[in-house]
């Protein structure tokens, strides 16, 4: 049903890689309209990476779509890498990119984690961004933090018993750092298992409803090793954010619309941050899917994110 609500298939424009440091390059494609309003994909994790279905949100008729994989993820390189990683960096990333492709202003699209950085982005650089639509709000706040690693069982208790079966009983009083012993250890015998388990865990609570598909995709080795392997770093240094630090600087885009697509039932991601964010940053719209969970991909989300995107482009932000 979800292919029904996506702009049909389309093929990258043009494609290539930027080297933002002596360690990391980035994978990064346009599609769309050459000519047309600039918008930027950001995927979550940290870690996930892209993937071509990204580029159905948006009309391709007007957009100008730039998608990229943020450092460590996907297709750029070294995969899973988490040294000169932070938010500052990818903050710093997306404003190369920008200027590399000559772009002044775009339009901001992020879910999960890239709420997160769609967030940093924006307060960091205000006059670079004309909107932004933002799904399933993670603010990098210790209390979502610790909800992923401990809270979700609440919810799913046999997705986390295996989550934390994949660990010695004796390490199990803090998941976050046994976990991070192994996704860092250079054997791929340890570090592999344990990134399927903790990627594992997180596409099983990803939907509503069960979906066999999405956990497939999220074991596959690409996908498990830059999404645990960087997850559980940025996790182990709070985000690199300040404690509330998105909610303070709210401020900052007090003139950038903005609509926030939230599932009801979002576990990974609860309906709390949305409300927290939406109270502090009154001039978005909050826009709840009451049948839906966490993933772009389920029915409800994916029509909101195009109807979003498609009320962006109504609402004349470039001038």
């Amino acid at each position: 049903m979800t292919e029904t609500l996506l702009y049909p298939k389309i093929a990258a424009n043009r494609q290539g890689y930027l080297e933002v440091s002596s360690l990391h390059r980035l994978y990064w494609e346009e599609s769309g309209n050459p000519a047309g309003k600039a918008v930027v994909f950001l995927h979550g994790g940290p870690g996930a990476g892209a993937t071509a279905s990204h580029r159905r949100f948006f009309d391709p008729a007007f957009y100008r779509i730039v998608v990229f994989d943020q450092r460590g993820a996907g297709r750029s390189e070294p995969l899973g890498e988490w040294q000169d990683n932070s938010t500052d960096h990818l903050v710093d990333d997306m404003e190369k990119l920008r200027e590399m492709l000559g772009i002044e202003r775009w339009l901001v699209f992020g879910g999960s984690w890239g709420s997160t950085l769609a967030l940093a982005y924006a307060q960091s650089c205000p006059d670079r961004v004309a909107g932004l639509v933002l799904r399933g709000i993670f603010l990098g706040r210790q209390k979502e933090i610790d909800w992923f690693m401990t809270g979700m069982a609440r919810i799913f208790p046999e997705t986390w018993l295996r989550f934390a079966q994949a660990i010695p009983e004796s390490e199990r009083d803090d998941l976050l750092e046994a976990y991070g012993r192994r996704l860092f250890d250079p054997d791929p015998e340890i570090y592999r298992p344990a990134a399927r388990a903790w990627s594992g865990y997180e596409g099983a609570c990803a939907t509503l409803l069960p979906s066999p598909e999405t956990v497939a995709a999220f074991e596959s080795d690409t996908m498990a090793l830059g999404l645990a392997r960087l997850e559980c770093h940025y996790f182990r240094n709070r985000c690199f954010l300040e404690e509330g630090q998105l909610l303070a600087n709210c401020h900052r885009i007090s003139d950038i619309p903005g609509i926030i697509v939230q599932g009801r039932y979002d576990v990974i991601c609860p309906f709390e941050s949305a409300h927290d964010l939406a109270a502090a940053w009154p001039q978005a719209r909050l826009k709840v899917v009451d049948d839906a969970g966490h993933s772009a991909m389920e029915p409800g989300i994916a029509a909101a994110l195009v109807t979003a995107c498609n009320d962006m482009k109504k609402a004349a932000l470039w001038g």
